[in-house]
């Protein structure tokens, strides 16, 4: 990719990234998909008691994968593009398995609004997105969850949630379901961000805490995910584990990585996007 030789490089990033999945301990079948294709990165959680959830997850990310925008960067994007790519997703998942096959979508797209980068994060469901900019984690995406309706109504604590026996029944997913609209945010993006984007199996099993430190102790992006998962795993692993770490760089910064797609993940996947 050649960036252009006059654009500063507070105003001009690229994304360097790595992925891991993983099938987990408890489950047959990795239905979790992903995309790390600049300037999209996304991660698809099959939802499970659906039939082939990893159908569903592997035609959304598909669908991203088939934009335009791939392979450009920072282009000018907009929420409303970005969500009628995730109508067309809905509507071919819902088309290939008539309503029967359901999946989240949680991801970002590195944008350019108002002449400089920023994150367009969109949510489907209870799969997340972080973001950590200055030293400072933050859940970007909000759960589309029954249990985080209940703490959002203070019925039960953000500790309770993780243990509650519905915390796993999302409110809104794509392919099955009355509601697949998503939520959109669109942040400023600076150098030295860090994005990360994960299925539940991470969040279900490793804390916030845990995940930050994990994030500010391990440089290398493909590490940092090699470490999550297996962090994710000695806690229990009971469910597919998935996640994609994204490192905003100055355009200067000299390190590529190669777009990546993968479907249905099957048993146990990591790599490098090198």
């Amino acid at each position: 990719m050649n960036s252009d030789e006059t654009t500063s490089p507070d105003t001009d990033l690229h994304a360097v990234f790595g992925y891991a999945s993983d099938r987990g301990l408890r489950r047959e079948l990795n239905e979790d998909s992903l995309i790390a294709a600049d300037p999209i990165f996304a991660i698809a959680d099959g939802m499970g008691g659906h039939e082939a959830g990893e159908v569903a997850s592997s035609i959304t990310v598909r669908t991203l994968g088939d934009s335009p925008i791939v392979g450009k960067r920072l282009p000018e994007f907009s929420a409303g593009q970005m969500e009628a790519l995730i109508r067309e997703a809905d509507h071919r998942i819902r088309e290939a398995t008539g309503g029967r096959a359901g999946t989240t979508l949680s991801g970002a797209v590195l944008v350019r609004a108002a002449g400089r980068p920023h994150w367009l994060v969109f949510n489907v469901g209870d799969s997340r997105t972080y973001r950590l900019s200055s030293g400072v984690l933050e859940q970007v995406s909000v759960d589309h969850s029954e249990v985080q309706e209940l703490v959002d109504l203070g019925q039960i604590t953000a500790d309770e949630a993780l243990v509650h026996p519905r915390r796993h029944v999302v409110t809104r997913a794509l392919g099955t379901g009355n509601d697949a609209e998503a939520d959109f945010w669109l942040i400023p993006a600076e150098p030295g961000d860090r994005l990360m984007v994960c299925s539940d199996g991470l969040t279900g099993e490793v804390t916030d805490n845990s995940i930050y430190e994990l994030l500010t102790s391990v440089s290398n992006p493909q590490d940092a995910c090699t470490a999550l998962v297996q962090a994710a795993l000695r806690s229990g692993g009971r469910d597919n584990i998935t996640v994609l770490v994204v490192d905003a760089r100055s355009a200067n910064g000299g390190e590529e990585t190669a777009a990546v797609t993968l479907t249905g993940t099957a048993p146990d996947s990591t790599g490098s996007a090198e």
